[in-house]
């Protein structure tokens, strides 16, 4: 926040500064990088953005929250029925002003101080606020794989004011799908952060670690496998440049693109992290060196928003 990184995408009205998808693919590959475990996708990237994309006649103060750091919102749309990642499939509910079903996976969850709920109404989905501490809300906290937070998050009869509804009908969906389709975006340009890692810490490790009197580097079948990674790398990077060119028009095409780009780092990404543990042997599995953790959130990210084989579905369609 002190950095100015949490408003980068908001405009400046609404205590931003402006910035486009170029700067935020940039500031995902270098968490990728790093392994940034905050939750930035949870407050800026879903929230905010949704938040800054609506008519909701609040956002205002809500978007200069996460801007500053003060207000932690979480957007909880996935239930445990959303098989093949089937998010128009909703279970929760709101009807008479009431707010009833349970959401799962909801990043930062525990954290947050109100959340977006993604629910089904007699308008069709609905897009409503409410407070984390609201009489009805339970939160049960967990942790993911690649070691950020989550939770599980059930409304038992939670009051909705209309004030509240952010958007319903065709709308909501809109918005929705936006959202998923940038933060798929976002995602994918970490998991380019994390391949270029691998492939760097790789090549470096085999250039120190010696075997029958010489560096493991010089032998071929270890420089096939790092070829791989590096053209594996850059194919994703070509791949994230169309897909930053394309998501904000208003073509349809903008979620072909960013599902190429999905597929692409869901498979070969996973992979690249593999080839970087075996080649660092029994260390790369170690809690102590960055690799294992490069591994386990290229599983995350493959996870996120449709794994590869539901993206490459979506592309083909």
């Amino acid at each position: 926040a002190d950095l100015g990184w949490l408003a980068v995408p908001f405009d400046e009205e609404l205590g931003g500064l402006g910035g486009d998808v170029l700067d935020l693919s940039i500031l995902f590959e270098e968490f990728g990088k790093s392994i940034v475990v905050e939750p930035y996708l949870a407050n800026v990237i879903l929230s905010g953005s949704l938040l800054d994309k609506s008519n909701f006649k609040d956002k205002v103060s809500l978007i200069e929250g996460i801007a500053t750091g003060e207000s932690h919102i979480s957007l909880a749309y996935a239930e445990s029925n959303n098989s093949l990642y089937d998010y128009d499939n909703i279970k929760t509910n709101l009807k008479a002003s009431t707010l009833n079903g349970v959401k799962t996976l909801v990043l930062n969850g525990n954290n947050a101080n109100k959340f977006i709920v993604l629910a089904s109404s007699d308008e069709g989905p609905i897009l409503v606020i409410v407070d984390s501490d609201a009489d009805g809300v339970s939160i049960k906290a967990m942790q993911t794989i690649d070691g950020q937070s989550c939770a599980e998050v059930s409304f038992d009869n939670v009051a909705v004011v209309d004030e509240s509804i952010i958007a319903s009908g065709d709308d909501a969906k809109k918005l929705f799908d936006d959202v998923i389709n940038f933060a798929c975006l976002c995602v994918s340009a970490e998991a380019v952060g994390c391949m270029t890692a691998c492939y760097e810490k790789t090549v470096q490790y085999t250039k120190e670690r010696e075997q029958f009197d010489q560096p493991i580097s010089n032998f071929q079948v270890l420089q096939h496998r790092m070829v791989d990674m590096f053209i594996d790398s850059e194919l994703a990077k070509s791949l994230l440049f169309k897909a930053m060119l394309e998501v904000d028009s208003n073509s349809e095409d903008k979620y072909k693109h960013v599902s190429a780009l999905k597929a692409h780092v869901g498979k070969f990404g996973k992979l690249s992290a593999q080839n970087a543990v075996q080649l660092h042997g029994g260390m790369g599995v170690s809690e102590e060196m960055m690799i294992g953790h490069y591994l386990k959130k290229m599983v995350a990210i493959d996870a996120m928003f449709g794994n590869a084989d539901f993206h490459l579905k979506s592309f083909s369609k």
